[in-house]
């Protein structure tokens, strides 16, 4: 099996967390309501669904309307913390990327972020042309856990089958959304703070420290996958 696409998440896998996603909810939570007694069970919301897609988080909280004023604000929120500096990369990320883009892999970025603040991230970071697309929910259908986003990543690659595809993220939810799309190799790391035997229970094949070491893993991995070939034709003939 050759690997031909891989698929990253940005926020606590390629880009610092740090706890921006809570604090920008919690600051769009309290400009849309206020003094709303349902703040401590909605944090908690937040803090189970992390990775999956934002506006899909605040719909199970809320009606319609006051979902896409949450959306919003979310967006608007984050984008203040981006632009106060508080949006930095994974140590060695950028290096691992460009490896991986070097070893003649195609690449792509998911999140579950609207376009706004996906577009935001990237611009502050200066990664326009670092992988070759940005997927967010909206342009693959569905969010994680479901298994649209790497599909997506898949037909926008051209990739040949799902089982070329490499998935990794920091959340049950993105372990499972690789799962869902039959990728080859999936891939949980560390840098988000949830606890390996999460991941590998949300069926993530390996759990990595850090995005740093995925290069190398799929080296390894190839170099595994091409030995047994080679074994298999030598049996045979």
């Amino acid at each position: 099996m050759r690997f031909e696409t891989v698929v990253l998440d940005l926020a606590g896998t390629t880009v610092k967390d740090d706890g921006l996603v809570e604090q920008s909810f919690a600051r769009a939570y309290d400009r849309v309501l206020p003094g709303n007694p349902g703040r401590a069970a909605a944090m908690e919301h937040v803090r189970v669904t992390m990775g999956q897609s934002k506006i899909e988080v605040f719909r199970a909280l809320a009606d319609e309307e006051t979902a896409q004023r949450l959306n919003t604000a979310f967006e608007q929120s984050y984008a203040e913390l981006v632009d106060e500096g508080r949006c930095e990369p994974i140590p060695g990320a950028e290096k691992a990327v460009r490896e991986l883009r070097e070893r003649g892999l195609h690449v792509v970025f998911t999140t579950g972020f609207g376009r706004a603040t996906a577009d935001a991230v990237i611009a502050a970071l200066g990664w326009q042309d670092l992988a070759e697309a940005v997927l967010t929910p909206a342009d693959a259908g569905r969010g994680r856990p479901y298994p649209d986003l790497p599909l997506t990543a898949l037909l926008r690659t051209r990739a040949s089958s799902v089982a070329s595809l490499v998935v990794i993220g920091d959340t049950e939810s993105d372990a499972a959304s690789g799962v869902a799309a039959g990728a080859g190799l999936v891939v949980g790391v560390l840098t988000g703070g949830r606890p390996a035997e999460s991941l590998r229970a949300a069926g993530a094949h390996e759990v990595l420290t850090s995005v740093v070491d995925l290069p190398s893993l799929i080296d390894a991995r190839s170099l595994d996958a091409g030995s047994l070939g080679a074994g298999s034709l030598g049996a045979g003939s």
